[in-house]
Formats: C-alpha cells, structure tokens, sequence
C-alpha cells in the first residue's frame, strides 16, 4: 500500500509541475488507493510557464541574447515560429559570418531558411510507424530515443555543411593552424550509454 501511495503521489507531482502552465481555479481531488483515501490539492491562483524543451539546445544556440531566451520560454509552440524564425535564421547566419563563411546546405538539404523553420517550433515529433530516432542517418526528428546524442545532431545541423563535418577544426588554407573550431560535437561521447528498460530507464552510476 505504502508503494502504490509513492506511486501516485510521484505521479501528482508530476502533474502539478505541468499543469504549471495554465490557470485553474478549482481544486482537485485524486484517489490515492482502494481504500478511499483522497489528497486535495488546491490548484487556485496563476500559474505562468517559464521554460519548455521540446527539442534541448535550439534555443540556447540561436537565441542571440537572455531576453529572446526567455521569450521564448513561454511562447506557445504554435506562435513561435512566426515569433522567432527569423531571428534564429539571423543567428544562424551570423554565426558562420563570425568565421568567415557562409551557411552550407546540411546533411539533409536543408538551406538555412528551413532549418530554421522547422526548429523554430519546440516540438518533438514523433512518428509511430518508423524506427524511433532523432537522426540515425535514415530516420529524421521521428523521436527521441534514451541514447540519441541529441546535442551532436543540432551542432551538425547547424554546422555540419553537406556532409556533416564542414566545423570540425580544418586547415584551410594548410599553414598547419585550424582556420575552422570543432563545432559539430559537444565533446561529449553518448557510447556505451546502458539506460534500463523500465522507469525511470536510469542505468547504473558511472564510477
């Protein structure tokens, strides 16, 4: 009985952190076990969004200043694309303008302007009839997986020109000095990432 009560209590934590975002004036009553034991939970007031992460490091990366990244933190996804496309198309060009060169088309032919449309919406999507993954090579933004390095493919994205290694500390010119930064990777490996196969699917510590 103890477990179930964890159980459903974790659960209504949960749910009071995403009901975070809209208003609600009455109060809400859960049954916690068979027993006809219940929790009241007082939802009155205004309750304001502060941030959302449908797909992590887009805003971080193409938010030029704190006060778009915050604006965009409490946009509704269906409002931001008109709201911050083109300043994230701006940054994007920007940022290779900083090194001397242009946006390339990336590994998916996706010129800047729809890069930027698309990751203007923080929205994960995914699709039930393909192999779930963020990018394997095949499948493209049809979810999320555990171990999906979800970090290196924005960078590569962004970064990565045509065939995904265009910022990658090149030598252009041969003088034996990198004329280009390593910026199609965090520097963090995701190999041998083990997450269990049940909730809350954390692996073992990493000694």
């Amino acid at each position: 009985m103890k477990h179930t009560n964890f159980k459903i209590l974790f659960v209504l934590l949960t749910m009071i952190g995403f009901m975070s975002c809209g208003n609600d004036d009455d109060a809400v009553v859960i049954t916690t076990d068979d027993d006809g034991g219940m929790i009241a939970v007082d939802f009155t007031g205004t309750f304001a969004q502060e941030d959302q992460m449908g797909r992590p490091g887009i805003n971080t990366v193409l938010s030029p200043d704190n006060t778009t990244e915050n604006a965009f933190n409490v946009t509704i996804p269906s409002a931001q694309g008109a709201a911050f496309q083109p300043i994230f198309l701006q940054r994007a060009v920007d940022l290779h303008a900083a090194f001397g060169v242009e946006y390339e088309t990336n590994i998916l032919g996706l010129d800047a302007t729809t890069l930027t449309t698309i990751l203007a919406s923080d929205v994960l999507q995914v699709a039930p009839d393909n192999p779930t993954s963020y990018f394997d090579g095949t499948n493209i933004l049809t979810g999320r997986t555990l171990t999906d390095d979800v970090i290196d493919i924005s960078l590569i994205l962004f970064f990565g020109g045509q065939n995904g290694d265009r910022f990658n500390g090149q030598d252009l010119d041969g003088d034996g000095t990198p004329d280009l930064p390593i910026l199609v990777t965090d520097g963090v490996s995701a190999a041998g990432e083990t997450p269990s196969s049940s909730f809350p699917y954390l692996e073992n510590p990493h000694n």
